[in-house]
């Protein structure tokens, strides 16, 4: 053995635990039993969204539908389940691993050039004007990048050079999710409550009873009266009962699709519809209203609540303002309501003519989705590296703010625009097994069926040398945080996530990392919900799943070692060569005639044969009476290996084609 692998075997057990353990007189808080519970199965643990109370049920549904057991799909085996294992069952607690790291190198980032046109009048003097005004703080320069091919397209968003969310579409793809269709309903289900409606794909999308009955807004959205005087008309309340009566088999119903098609499962719809705009949401089957949380300023929120009750709103209709609404004139909300007004009618045209089942509604492709969501005010630049997509891009966003389309910048130098704007080399780090912190620490990612398993560990600190361990620790865990955070946006990660940090034996070190997870989220679009770091020191969460992870959607699995990520070694083929040729040569007759094998197998496994088992061998063909002759054939899988009777040229065994 190695003094490498002797090495890494030696301390791969070894668990840092700080001295003293954990406080045994804390009383844990209601969150980390609801965990622990979880994972012993003392008790049935609370659902993890509040405001979709019966999420638990309608997995469960979701999966017997799938034709999954009702808990989903079973654990994951080898490797992964190590990683995702408690650290009761991996051993001792883990010693900080001192092995030096990739260095990461942090400079000062300056924006990629561009060629540009010379400078009109108006630029210089908007120039001069910049200079005589007061210097303001600096805020950081943030830019879209986009590469729109024949098959594909990427975008890349950048903050100060740092690849933040990226986000792929294949033009060859449906975009399910976002879509509105007029559907019928094939058939209920009572004891899954759940409806299956054939929107005209190969398996029917799943409806559960839950997803018909009106919901109200979930806590990222504060509800504001309108106060209209005209007295509204009260609708009547659907419950779970009238659905039957209401949606009987065969019945047509408009569904919006919520969650694409996962392994076996079909979409997932729902009958309250969304349409989202620039910087409104409309609700056309909903009177409620509402403002996104995640505007904060108490004085813009009570100035955007006083537009939103000035907005004329068709009967029975809401909207809900979001982020991008911030600091934005009323003209561009009533201009917003318009195209989303014009929008809905031109769905009911649709809905109207067209036989079930049929597409009334498609999300918008990947362009025209970021001018809507990402080209906020704090984008300093849009470039894009297709003429066509840059025309259409200015269209879209004269129509609503004509100011920022002189944001949009085409790209038309020789060099791929990912490579110019360093996005290929964050890319390669970004989605690697391991990723390295700038502060010498490292995290490991794994992605199963079942869950994600994150790792964190220290690595060489550049603060290792320092005696004071548990705020290095602290340290490495808060950077980590982040860049867990960074990569569950990266990598479009979803489902039960399971972070494991280097333990900490402070409380109030736990609950600095708790804290920053769950500032770090609050950028992310997809619904999360955290749970604090429990007495096992794993932290739990969860995050929505629209659609497969981008590893997902660019990778498949090996064909050769079909996704475990390992091969054969050399002893092991060695085993299953001598084997085989056992019960070769054992099976035919004895007569006073040669026979003789030709072997073909892999470079480094003949190297092994030709060496360490060459007595072996040898033994073999004195019992045997045989002669064995191997050829080296680079061509081969590791796992590959051919035998022949060369008398006949007849192919008698051929292991790993």
């Amino acid at each position: 053995m190695s003094e490498r692998n002797f090495s890494r075997r030696r301390r791969g057990g070894m668990r840092f635990r700080p001295s003293g353990g954990f406080n045994q007189n804390q009383k844990p808080d209601r969150s980390a039993t609801e965990a622990r519970a979880a994972a012993t199965g003392e008790k049935k643990p609370e659902a993890l969204f509040e405001r979709t109370r019966h999420d638990e049920e309608i997995a469960r549904a979701e999966n017997i539908a799938a034709g999954l057991p009702p808990e989903g799909e079973p654990p994951p085996e080898g490797e992964a389940a190590k990683e995702a294992a408690p650290r009761e069952k991996r051993g001792a607690f883990r010693k900080p691993n001192m092995e030096t790291p990739e260095e990461v190198s942090e400079e000062k980032f300056q924006p990629v050039p561009l060629q540009s046109k010379p400078p009109t009048l108006i630029d210089k003097f908007k120039k001069v004007i910049k200079k005589l005004l007061p210097k303001q703080d600096e805020k950081t320069h943030k830019e879209i990048i986009i590469n729109a091919e024949s098959l594909e397209t990427r975008i890349a968003l950048q903050e100060a050079g740092r690849l933040e969310e990226f986000t792929i579409e294949r033009n060859t793809e449906e975009r399910l999710v976002g879509s509105i269709f007029k559907g019928k309903v094939r058939n209920l289900e009572d004891p899954l409550k759940a409806a299956f409606v054939d929107i005209g794909f190969e398996k029917n999308s799943f409806l559960h009873y839950w997803d018909i009955v009106p919901t109200s807004f979930d806590s990222g959205v504060e509800v504001v009266e309108r106060g209209e005087n005209k007295p509204r008309r009260e609708r009547p309340r659907i419950t779970q009962r009238d659905i039957p009566r209401l949606y009987p088999p065969g019945s047509e119903i408009i569904v919006q699709v919520t969650k694409g098609p996962i392994g076996t499962k079909g979409p997932r719809v729902t009958t309250n519809l969304v349409l989202p705009g620039r910087f409104l949401v409309l609700l056309p089957n909903s009177d409620q209203s509402g403002i996104s949380r995640k505007i904060e300023n108490p004085e813009e929120r009570q100035r955007l609540k006083k537009i939103l009750r000035e907005i004329n709103l068709p009967e029975g209709m809401g909207v809900i303002m979001r982020t991008a609404g911030e600091d934005q004139q009323k003209r561009y909300f009533i201009l917003d309501l318009a195209i989303l007004l014009e929008q809905w009618n031109e769905i009911q045209q649709k809905i109207k003519t067209q036989p079930s089942p049929c597409c009334v509604f498609q999300e918008p492709d990947l362009i025209e989705r970021t001018v809507r969501d990402f080209l906020t005010e704090d984008v300093s630049r849009v470039v894009v590296d297709s003429t066509a997509a840059y025309d259409r891009m200015r269209t879209m966003i004269s129509r609503i703010n004509p100011r920022a389309a002189n944001k949009i910048q085409l790209y038309n130098e020789h060099q791929p625009i990912f490579d110019r704007f360093n996005v290929t080399r964050q890319l390669e780090n970004a989605f690697s097994r391991q990723v390295h912190l700038k502060s010498g620490g490292y995290i490991v990612i794994d992605e199963t069926e079942a869950l994600v398993a994150i790792d964190v560990n220290t690595g060489r600190h550049k603060g290792g040398h320092s005696r004071d361990h548990d705020s290095t620790i602290v340290r490495v865990n808060i950077e980590a945080a982040d860049e867990i955070c960074r990569q569950l946006r990266l990598r479009n990660m979803g489902g039960l996530i399971v972070l494991d940090f280097i333990d900490m034996k402070s409380r109030r070190d736990q609950q600095a990392v708790y804290q920053r997870i769950k500032e770090g989220l609050r950028r992310d679009k997809a619904k999360t919900h955290v749970l604090p770091i429990s007495q096992l020191g794993l932290m739990e969460m969860t995050r929505q799943r629209h659609s497969e992870s981008v590893r997902a959607a660019v990778y498949d699995d090996c064909p050769y070692c079909k996704g475990r990520g390992k091969v054969k070694s050399a002893i092991t083929m060695s085993v299953e060569i001598q084997r085989k040729l056992n019960e070769i040569l054992k099976k035919r007759s004895r007569d006073d005639s040669d026979f003789r094998l030709r072997i073909a197998v892999h470079p480094t496994v003949l190297e092994r044969l030709r060496t360490e088992d060459e007595k072996i061998i040898i033994d073999m063909e004195k019992r045997y009476f045989g002669k064995l002759s191997f050829r080296p054939e680079p061509t081969f899988h590791a796992e590959q290996f051919k035998i022949v009777n060369e008398a006949t040229n007849e192919e008698l065994a051929n292991v790993g084609s």
